[in-house]
């Protein structure tokens, strides 16, 4: 099998998802601005603004909840091919995966990147100069320089450019899986869920596993809709 998980996975562990009806961009679509590089790198105020939300940010105390530990026992019986991740919270890694079974396609939040030289720092590290007074922190190598350089969530941001050799992997293990379980993903981002349509045109089965429908569901063998964490433990059983 190889899984697919996006924001409604970790709903259950505290952080909310972007697009569903209490999601993050849906009760405050400006909070978007903050996830889009051309605002992120132009407007110190949205730096400014994504930084306090960093910082108060839910998933710092979030814990793998029981969906989480599910898809480890698909690991643990050898039956778990690749784990593709939309989210940057690392609670796949923290639940039990091993770190190389894992792709995430939109990095992690985890570490703080400099935009100008590439300096990747632990993001702990940068948010304690944020919570000790500096509100739009700037990369300290290139300070040293004198050259004003941006820092950002080692995240893809809308406009970004994903990694490739990242997205190859992932849309190589949709065409190579005979399963495909896609859980807690609005399948509205690209190019990560093309990996439904991949693996359906390769001749897998594919299962949907989500708190609403999606506009993909035509591709599915089966569509799930209700608790993820609770399905999943129907669908797939103890370890």
């Amino acid at each position: 099998m190889v899984v697919l998980t996006g924001a409604g996975i970790s709903t259950d562990s505290g952080i909310p998802d972007f697009r569903g009806p209490n999601g993050v961009w849906t009760k405050n679509p400006q909070a978007e601005k903050a996830a889009t590089l051309q605002h992120y790198l132009g407007d110190p105020e949205v730096r400014r603004g994504a930084w306090q939300s960093r910082l108060n940010s839910a998933a710092w105390s979030a814990e793998p909840n029981g969906g989480h530990r599910q898809l480890v026992n698909l690991e643990r019986r050898g039956q778990l091919l690749r784990l593709v991740t939309q989210n940057v919270d690392e609670l796949h890694q923290r639940a039990g995966h091993a770190p190389r079974m894992v792709l995430e396609v939109h990095g992690t939040m985890r570490a703080s990147i400099c935009w100008t030289c590439g300096d990747r720092r632990p993001m702990l590290e940068t948010l304690e100069r944020v919570r000790a007074g500096d509100d739009d922190p700037h990369c300290l190598l290139c300070t040293e320089l004198g050259v004003l350089g941006v820092l950002k969530s080692d995240t893809i941001s809308f406009g970004q450019a994903l990694v490739p050799e990242v997205i190859d992997a992932a849309l190589q293990a949709a065409q190579d899986c005979d399963v495909l379980l896609a859980i807690g993903t609005s399948l509205q981002v690209f190019p990560a869920a093309n990996m439904v349509p991949r693996a359906r045109a390769a001749g897998s089965k594919i299962i949907i596993v989500n708190g609403e429908p999606t506009k993909m569901d035509h591709y599915a063998d089966a569509v799930l809709l209700g608790s993820i964490a609770e399905l999943l433990g129907s669908l797939i059983g103890p370890g």
